[in-house]
């Protein structure tokens, strides 16, 4: 849609022309084609060319565009571009397009909000979707939180998860905030920043656990079953230990962290 609103100047022929239209400066391109300018018999008055931009094409345009790169078949559907934009891909290999936990969905994502809001002033959000993954990765993130915190009250310990990017956290928060067992709260620094959740009933000093992971007491050995350990002989008496002091013959070993993993993922904007 392309108009052309005359003034004085171009500041009152733009004026014009926005309020005629119901648009925002943000909203729309404008070409001024003929400067305001007094002569001296009369004057000759401002015209400009507004035309509203079209976020969603040119998003749209770009993820096609990336694909003709990638060699990737598939194509882009506008679903929604009103408030927000939403983008639908439609193609025959769906792997290639959502990737390893939605990394390379939420890369498209990305770059199309950016491509999206070229020159506006307000942030329109883009959500870039590929055969209904966002609505199956956030069923599948709830449920996870619902099993972390039932599992955190039973053990009465924290349970933390693997790092989640931004997006993927805010489903957990907002999943759990109306829980009166537990709260949860966002460590660690990006990227590796993940979810905590911890319940009411936790000790002050509890350093938590990771989901997945069993406390240290609950294994046993698996040469002795729990009845020899590696310091024993065949007898079942301890051996004395071959170089320092102590029963340990050397360096404690740390805990081994188990990272409790999530199979399917994905941008946004802000979260704590």
């Amino acid at each position: 849609m392309e108009e052309v609103f005359t003034g004085k100047t171009v500041d009152e022929a733009i004026e014009v022309g926005l309020k005629e239209l119901g648009l925002k400066k943000s909203e729309v391109e404008i070409v001024v084609l003929e400067e305001g300018k007094k002569k001296l018999f009369g004057s000759v008055k401002a015209k400009v060319q507004i035309t509203k931009k079209n976020d969603a094409k040119r998003a749209a345009d770009f993820i096609d565009g990336l694909f003709e790169i990638l060699k990737i078949s598939a194509v882009s559907e506008i679903v929604e571009e009103s408030d927000n934009i939403k983008i639908d891909i439609k193609t025959t290999n769906s792997a290639k397009v959502i990737g390893k936990r939605g990394d390379v969905l939420d890369a498209i994502q990305c770059i199309a909000g950016a491509v999206a809001n070229i020159g506006r002033d307000e942030y329109k959000k883009v959500v870039v979707d590929c055969e209904n993954y966002r609505t199956q990765r956030e069923e599948t993130l709830k449920a996870l939180a619902e099993k972390l915190a039932k599992k955190a009250v039973e053990k009465g310990r924290k349970m933390t998860l693997e790092p989640m990017n931004p997006y993927e956290r805010r489903i957990i928060h907002s999943a759990l905030a109306d829980n009166p067992d537990v709260k949860t709260v966002s460590e660690g620094k990006e990227p590796a920043r993940y979810i905590a959740v911890i319940p009411n009933n936790a000790k002050p000093n509890d350093r938590g656990l990771r989901y997945g992971d069993r406390p240290s007491g609950d294994r046993k050995d698996r040469k002795g079953g729990g009845r020899f350990n590696k310091s024993r002989g065949s007898s079942g008496f301890d051996r004395k230990p071959r170089g320092g002091s102590g029963s340990g013959g050397g360096a404690k070993r740390g805990k081994k962290e188990i990272h409790f993993g999530t199979f399917l993922g994905n941008s946004n904007k802000t979260e704590e």
